[in-house]
């Protein structure tokens, strides 16, 4: 478990973070929220790196967990991830109110499961083996699922946590989620594996549709660009306070990883 924790971005975690800042909230308190969403991602990272799904040998770097131990290591390494989010979540040393807890473990479950990440995973998957490719509008849907559900959660962590309407950060969320996957989708093709920390043209190679197979290159970055231009308009009713979700927005479409 703590080898599929360590590395990567800890991007959601950190939205967990800034998003309880905007509300005043302890950083002893949204910590438990940030390592929750943390170990969520990283369990179905373990799992989407398995050889039935998406058959991946490295990732944040090193070997893959199925690949370092076996299929079945894996497979628990995920499974106890997952319980361990739920259990963070309702720790009764989690001091939010009980109601808070409880929609952020609802809201959790919505966004990981069957009509959230799962649901993109399993569309993801069965694009693969259609002879109808998705078109804009359906890898969109697609993407917000997958990729999306979790960003969305973790940027509304602090209003929640708070009792606040998230309104403005979901809308600012949504759009860093596209944005996320369309560099993503660009990584694929002009990455580094190196800086990446994971295999390159793997998209590219297996035919899938992507927003740069869709777009092109030079549109799906532009369209990356009007998504963080659009997420950051959304923070506007935070005025200075949402600086440093500004920065995290910027960052996205100028990582290089």
């Amino acid at each position: 478990m703590q080898y599929a924790l360590l590395g990567g971005k800890k991007l959601r975690g950190y939205l967990v973070n800034q998003s309880s800042k905007l509300f005043e909230i302890d950083p002893s308190k949204s910590i438990w929220a940030a390592c929750s969403i943390e170990a969520l991602h990283a369990y179905s990272l373990v799992h989407d790196d398995l050889p039935a799904m998406d058959d991946d040998d490295l990732r944040r770097g090193k070997p893959t967990v199925h690949k370092k131990w076996d299929d079945a290591t894996a497979i628990l390494t995920g499974d106890a991830l997952q319980t361990l989010s739920f259990q963070l979540l309702t720790d009764h040393r989690f001091r939010v109110s009980d109601a808070h807890r409880l929609k952020l473990a609802y809201d959790l479950s919505v966004a990981s499961g069957a009509d959230g990440m799962v649901l993109g995973q399993a569309l993801d998957i069965l694009a693969e083996t259609s002879d109808v490719p998705l078109d804009l509008d359906e890898i969109t849907r697609m993407q917000r699922r997958k990729t999306g559900a979790l960003i969305e959660w973790s940027a509304c962590s602090g209003a929640v946590m708070s009792g606040e309407d998230p309104s403005a950060l979901l809308e600012y969320s949504k759009s860093v989620g596209l944005a996320f996957q369309i560099i993503d989708d660009i990584l694929d093709v002009e990455g580094d594996p190196v800086k990446v920390g994971k295999r390159v043209k793997k998209d590219q190679n297996a035919g899938k549709a992507t927003f740069v197979s869709l777009l092109g290159m030079d549109t799906a970055k532009k369209h990356s660009v009007a998504l963080i231009d659009k997420a950051n308009e959304a923070l506007m009713p935070y005025g200075n306070r949402a600086k440093s979700l500004q920065r995290l927005a910027n960052f996205v479409i100028s990582r290089n990883k």
